[in-house]
């Protein structure tokens, strides 16, 4: 018993982390403005900018678990439950292509001012622009509907859920800002769109596989 909730755990752990950096890779405004600050700024500047944008996202995660858990305590019948991950997959589906599509260089600037500022100022400027779009709210629960991520009547399990989604977040936050600072002569326009559609491919990879793997499930339970 003791082993399987450490697995649990565990498995809740990884959930948050794999969260927190599907919530964070795509290329919108935050991305675009993490890249331009890393190039003009310094790394660490990138990175603090990422870090405000990773307690915005913890904010609507955690309002988007308080609506959903009052959902998931209805959710006892495996049909319902089918339905909510179906639901989760073809959302993650439809952010892939939309992700991949989109063309996110359009607004780039690259230069800029000459003026850092404090990396007070520039993580929070980077959290007010993050918590200005709520539709980041979809987002979670398409991933939280998916991974079966909330735990209703567990507030411990779920704020250890909660800090690996901002962890896991921190983690491409860092990953990125390094990888622009060590191939900053190189970086241009080309690279982000390259990387936006990496990130859009294994997105709509992702939701297909477990959009089949849902049904499949389903095909076999009654058959």
């Amino acid at each position: 018993m003791e082993f399987s909730f450490q697995i649990d755990i565990l498995g809740l752990i990884l959930k948050g982390l794999l969260i927190g950096v599907i919530a964070s890779a795509p290329m919108g405004p935050v991305g675009i403005l993490c890249i331009q600050r890393t190039l003009n700024k310094g790394r660490w500047y990138g990175f603090i900018t990422g870090v405000g944008a990773a307690l915005s996202d913890l904010i609507y995660a955690m309002i988007t678990g308080l609506g959903m858990s009052f959902v998931m305590r209805l959710i006892t019948d495996p049909t319902n439950k089918f339905w909510l991950q179906i639901i989760g997959s073809v959302l993650l589906l439809v952010f892939g292509v939309y992700c991949w599509r989109s063309n996110p260089t359009n607004n780039i600037r690259i230069g800029g001012r000459k003026g850092k500022g404090t990396l007070l100022h520039n993580g929070v400027t980077a959290f007010l622009v993050t918590f200005s779009n709520p539709l980041i709210i979809f987002l979670f629960m398409a991933t939280f509907a998916q991974f079966a991520f909330v735990i209703p009547s567990r507030p411990m399990e779920m704020g250890l859920g909660y800090l690996s989604i901002i962890f896991g977040a921190l983690m491409w936050w860092y990953g990125l800002t390094w990888l622009v600072d060590k191939i900053r002569g190189k970086f241009d326009e080309s690279g982000i769109l390259i990387i936006n559609k990496i990130i859009g491919s294994v997105v709509i990879i992702f939701s297909l596989v477990v959009l089949v793997g849902t049904v499949f499930n389903l095909y076999t339970f009654h058959y």
